[in-house]
């Protein structure tokens, strides 16, 4: 177990931000010892989770995609909610996200960009969220027995007590909705409600805009979400 374990930490190692590693460079991050680390991404290299680039740096698998591919593709529901997604995410000029839980963890699982003038380098690419401080973790939460999150400070606005998280969760079922005003990212928010399917939430569907585009039209942008969630739909 321990083995396995160890694997998952090398492969998370690696991100959008940090798309390639050397063995010295890596090994430093992790805090492991040289030898110990060449022989994990020897076995991952040659089990094709890793691949070996120019200059003897490592990079993540195109076959990791393909595992990609085939998990999406046991989801029924998430061909019909991406499709949605990119539609809302173009109505409303947002960056769109799909999130989901795995554990006690939000992971966003797609994303859409739906204003061609944006800058494409704002764009999040982080796929673990805080569940604290994101309307997708608020929704999430709101529908399971986990227990409360760890509380991590990322502007003067994000949840950082029981009592407030407790709060958040009441109105939540009370409103069908989630919003996250600046608790993240300094400058946006977001709203995001429940993705049903079979009787069962499945994941949290939003946007987030710029502070001041959203709260121009707060409850406009509001009743698209809502509206664009429940032509979704879903089997009973």
């Amino acid at each position: 177990m321990q083995t396995l374990t160890r694997a998952g930490a090398v492969l998370r190692a690696f991100s959008a931000a940090q798309p390639e590693w050397g063995v010295r460079a890596l090994a430093t991050h992790l805090g492991w010892p040289r030898a110990t680390l060449h022989a994990y991404l020897s076995g991952l290299h040659d089990a094709g989770f890793v691949r070996r680039v120019p200059g003897g740096q490592y990079r993540l698998s195109w076959q990791l995609a393909e595992f990609g591919a085939q998990l999406s593709a046991a989801l029924a529901w998430f061909g019909p909610a991406r499709s949605a997604l990119a539609s809302l995410a173009s109505a409303t000029q947002s960056l769109g996200f799909l999130c989901v839980l795995e554990g006690p963890q939000v992971i966003c699982i797609n994303r859409a960009l739906g204003d061609a003038s944006a800058d494409h380098r704002q764009v999040q690419t982080d796929v673990t969220l805080p569940a604290n401080a994101t309307a997708a973790g608020k929704v999430l939460y709101a529908h399971t027995k986990l227990p409360t999150p760890v509380f991590t400070r990322f502007t003067a606005s994000t949840i950082t007590t029981p009592d407030e998280w407790a709060g958040e969760l009441k109105k939540v079922h009370e409103d069908g909705s989630a919003l996250a005003i600046e608790e993240w990212v300094a400058g946006h928010c977001a709203v995001s409600v429940p993705l049903w399917w079979e009787g069962e939430v499945v994941a949290a569907f939003g946007i987030q805009l710029p502070t001041a585009r959203f709260l121009a039209r707060e409850r406009a942008l509001l009743a698209k979400v809502q509206a664009a969630a429940l032509e979704f739909g879903g089997p009973d």
